[in-house]
């Protein structure tokens, strides 16, 4: 996949998977991220091993992808880099009102203990009022790949 088709599949899906380095076996878990300027962002809850992991081994590969139900056309885009927790407040807002009103628009509201919050709370909840973790992904390797059938486009 070239730059443009990468992008456009990053940019047209929400949901990902993340591969920490973990002790014996490698740990990956589900994650929703918004893609803004370039950067793939995330919400870390700050429990559970994925915040342990990190600060071992900042290290990940976040995999996304897209597909017919029976596997006829896919794409997917592999990143290997390391996470950063956001530290300035703007930065933070920002991505925290994107993923809200992504939420809101795509997600339903069951989603939200994922995030560590009640279902009953609604999106906003999920407000930069909170105290979450929000980190970003300096991807050093970025590669896609996309079925036979969709090259020939």
């Amino acid at each position: 996949m070239n730059k443009n088709e990468i992008e456009k599949l990053i940019g047209g899906q929400f949901l990902c998977r993340i591969a920490f380095v973990g002790e014996e076996y490698p740990h990956i878990a589900p994650f929703q991220y918004v893609f803004l300027d370039g950067t793939l962002y995330f919400h870390f809850t700050d429990y559970g091993r994925k915040v342990n992991l990190l600060e071992k081994d900042k290290g990940v590969c976040v995999e996304i992808e897209e597909y017919k139900p029976d596997l006829n056309e896919f794409k997917f885009v592999v990143l290997k880099g390391k996470l950063e927790i956001v530290s300035g407040s703007s930065e933070r807002e920002r991505v925290i009102e994107t993923m809200a009103e992504q939420g809101k628009r795509m997600l339903s509201e069951n989603f939200l203990t994922a995030h560590g919050l009640k279902k009953e709370e609604g999106w906003s909840a999920f407000s930069s009022e909170k105290p979450f973790i929000i980190v970003k992904l300096n991807a050093s390797r970025v590669s896609g790949l996309k079925s036979p059938c969709l090259a020939k486009r």
